[in-house]
């Protein structure tokens, strides 16, 4: 009996839904695009121009990401414009730790059943996060896979690449001793973490996106939704003016393992824990946890979304900087020479 015949939509692909999200975004998308790019968006490839002439020897770099399971934080708050800042910041910021300005930006989204209004608020995220970043969204992808992911669940990735000059590319390798170690702020959790924070608070503790923590000055889903800072703006013009040697984006692996990544062999990077006020997110997983401190400073960034390392001469200099473009940067340890040949990092008073 033959019966019915089948199409994509049967198999639960909505290619119309895909149309219209792709007209839904271009007008969002076109408005962020940055001088260089020579194409819209729904074509089969991005094409970008870069100013090459601005550079004496420039090289590409690129770095890709994802959100994680923050994700998750999102769908239970059903609200998903700020993940794709999330996504954004993860590419970039390890573009500019290492000297390099991001120039485009694509995003790939998956999700079980295509939700056009979902999609589009996730994609005003990667907007927002380009639009920040001072990069454009080149391009993207969305694929619809039913089976694959249940409906309305999804996930993210994202491709950043940026441009540098081959003498400036930033190593760690002239750090030594008597250089100190400078820290930016994080807006919280960032987007790292999240399986043991859901572990922690959810499961184990009991509570939900909408429970009222007393340390916490608003819900514990809007703490955990709070979006990744987007370093960009403010990292790449104090590495044209002043000699900072290294600068670790503090991602998974905590602050021990993210400088320890810039670190050259012989010195040790000594950190005063006291030097800066660790947020109360931190100290609420670890209470409800019970994870030891050394533990926290290797998972989590505890405060500190990027460290800079610069010869102590500098220091002043830079922070009177960073406070002048109304941001906070604070001095939170020194390097030292350290006698074995790895690299190390101690967090004072752990």
């Amino acid at each position: 009996m033959q019966g019915e015949g089948f199409d994509y939509d049967k198999a639960g692909v909505n290619i119309e839904a895909g149309d219209a999200l792709v007209q839904r975004i271009k007008k969002m998308v076109g408005s962020n695009f940055r001088s260089g790019v020579l194409t819209e968006i729904g074509g089969f490839a991005g094409f970008f121009k870069p100013e090459w002439q601005c550079y004496r020897e420039p090289v590409l770099a690129a770095a890709t990401d994802g959100v994680g399971t923050k994700l998750k934080i999102a769908m239970l708050m059903h609200k998903h414009d700020t993940v794709g800042i999330d996504l954004v910041a993860m590419c970039v910021n390890d573009l500019v730790v290492q000297g390099a300005e991001p120039l485009f930006f694509l995003d790939y989204l998956a999700v079980g059943k295509l939700d056009v209004d979902q999609a589009a608020s996730i994609i005003s995220g990667v907007v927002e996060g380009c639009r920040q970043a001072g990069c454009a969204l080149l391009g993207g992808e969305t694929a619809e896979m039913p089976g694959f992911y249940p409906p309305g669940e999804y996930d993210l990735a994202g491709f950043a690449v940026g441009m540098g000059e081959r003498g400036g590319i930033l190593t760690g390798d002239n750090i030594t001793r008597g250089d100190v170690v400078i820290g930016l702020p994080s807006s919280g959790l960032h987007s790292n973490g999240y399986s043991l924070v859901r572990k922690v608070l959810f499961e184990h503790a009991g509570l939900t996106v909408d429970s009222l923590c007393p340390p916490l000055q608003c819900t514990l889903g809007e703490e955990l939704l709070k979006p990744t800072t987007i370093y960009v703006s403010l990292l790449l013009p104090l590495l044209q003016q002043y000699p900072i040697k290294g600068v670790a984006h503090i991602t998974g692996g905590g602050l021990q393992l993210n400088l320890l990544r810039i670190l050259p062999f012989h010195v040790r990077a000594r950190l005063e824990k006291k030097s800066w006020e660790i947020p109360a997110i931190f100290h609420l997983l670890q209470e409800k946890g019970n994870i030891s401190e050394e533990e926290m400073f290797r998972t989590f960034n505890m405060g500190i979304g990027m460290a800079m390392i610069a010869p102590a001469t500098a220091a002043d200099e830079i922070l009177k900087s960073v406070t002048a473009k109304g941001s906070q940067a604070l001095i939170i340890g020194h390097i030292e020479k350290h006698e074995g040949q790895e690299p190390e990092v101690v967090i004072a008073d752990i």
